[in-house]
């Protein structure tokens, strides 16, 4: 088993034909992700990479059956792309984006409201199943797989978490990078929840930042909930 995304999971990169947009679908695709195309607007009908490119979200969805997307969308414009995957109800939203206006993260978290579309960021590193699916930017060759989860809000700490835990033969499930920015889709307690729920996680590694009381509230929150 294991939370948010699997082999099943069908990936579109919001921002395909930028640099980074590109660069990380072909290491999800390497990795075994099935990345099913990409959107760009004004691009639609084209293809890069050997990606099919569409101009919405909505018509990806229509033709690949995505249920992931990943945003590699500069900062002016990523909100926009949020909530244009939300409204095409795609049920997993990954915002790599760092520098997004915290008044845009706000509109797009209240746009989210009462839908089907779980985020993951604004300024994350994304997430990985171990030996399943990637979506972001965590490098898949440090990953093992195995039965420990992983929440951090800070990409680089993720990555060393995972190199750490892989060295002592300790493979993981899922490894989860929530985000930095002050307002972000998916808090620690969500992610454990998620974890809460797994069969194949047996242990967490919860990592924080300074500023804010979200570790302060996850700490509560495992002391009433969390038997792992």
């Amino acid at each position: 088993m294991a939370v948010l995304i699997d082999k099943s999971t069908r990936l579109i990169v919001q921002g395909l034909t930028g640099r980074e947009g590109t660069f990380h679908a072909k290491a999800a695709a390497a990795y075994g992700t099935q990345v099913v195309g990409g959107v760009t607007p004004g691009k639609g009908g084209t293809t890069h990479e050997e990606f099919p490119v569409y101009n919405t979200v909505a018509d990806a969805v229509q033709h690949t059956g995505a249920n992931a997307s990943v945003i590699f969308v500069p900062p002016p414009f990523a909100a926009d792309a949020i909530m244009e995957a939300a409204d095409a109800e795609i049920a997993l939203i990954v915002c790599i984006t760092e520098g997004i206006p915290v008044l845009d993260t706000m509109k797009a978290l209240a746009f989210m409201k009462g839908r089907r579309s779980r985020l993951i960021g604004p300024n994350c590193p994304g997430l990985i199943t171990a030996g399943q699916a990637k979506a972001g930017i965590i490098p898949g060759h440090i990953c093992t797989e195995g039965r420990v989860g992983i929440v951090s809000k800070s990409g680089t700490l993720t990555y060393e978490a995972i190199h750490q835990l892989t060295k002592l033969g300790l493979g993981q499930s899922t490894c989860i990078g929530i985000g930095g920015d002050p307002l972000i889709g998916t808090s620690f307690i969500d992610a454990l929840e998620l974890f809460a729920g797994d069969a194949q996680t047996e242990a967490v590694v919860m990592i924080g930042e300074i500023g804010g009381s979200a570790v302060q509230e996850a700490a509560a929150w495992i002391q009433a909930h969390f038997a792992k």
